[in-house]
């Protein structure tokens, strides 16, 4: 019994890749990643890894974007919960504390975060975000609540980061109220 050679699927190779280089990131950070690791972690050649990220910055950079995408994710299911209940405080919070709850998603924004400001790349790849997250909180809360619930926020996914646990929940809830200012509706 012979065994069926596997089709070569270049973006399968390159997606695998990518998901080893994020789950070294996760678990070991950023400076972590070596050719070598990725490659054993994929189960690829080395080759293949060098042939698809000639430089660690290239690799490092593909992992940590293929991470935000989990952030960009929640931010449609918040506006999407908006959209359907109303923004609130409570609704936000309630969705922020899920976010604090997946140690992935917070592994993955401390790395970005940390990273950001040595690499060029990935710090336009955290700007971006952070625009994003603000343009969508912007349509519900001024300008001025939405920058201050951005940095509450950015320090409890740092907090929670550090501690290993989610800020607890009334706290957060009292703050983001506190902050929450309502964007008043114009009529023509």
């Amino acid at each position: 019994m012979t065994d069926i050679p596997r089709r070569r699927d270049p973006e399968r190779r390159r997606r695998e890749i990518i998901a080893a280089a994020a789950e070294i990131v996760l678990e070991d950070g950023p400076d972590a990643l070596t050719h070598r690791k990725v490659a054993a972690r994929a189960g690829v050649p080395l080759g293949s890894t060098t042939q698809y990220f000639a430089t660690l910055d290239d690799l490092r950079a593909a992992a940590l974007t293929s991470l935000v995408v989990d952030a960009e994710r929640w931010l449609g299911e918040l506006e999407a919960e908006f959209v359907r209940e109303g923004a609130s405080p409570a609704a936000y919070t309630a969705s922020l504390h899920r976010y604090l709850e997946d140690t992935r998603l917070v592994g993955a924004d401390f790395a970005v975060t940390c990273s950001a400001p040595l690499h060029p790349d990935l710090r336009m790849l955290a700007v971006r975000w952070e625009a994003d997250f603000l343009t969508m909180l912007e349509r519900y809360i001024t300008t001025e609540s939405a920058a201050a619930v951005s940095m509450l926020t950015d320090g409890a996914i740092m907090q929670t980061a550090l501690s290993e646990k989610p800020s607890e929940r009334t706290l957060l809830d009292r703050a983001i109220a506190a902050l929450w200012t309502p964007r008043q509706e114009t009529t023509p």
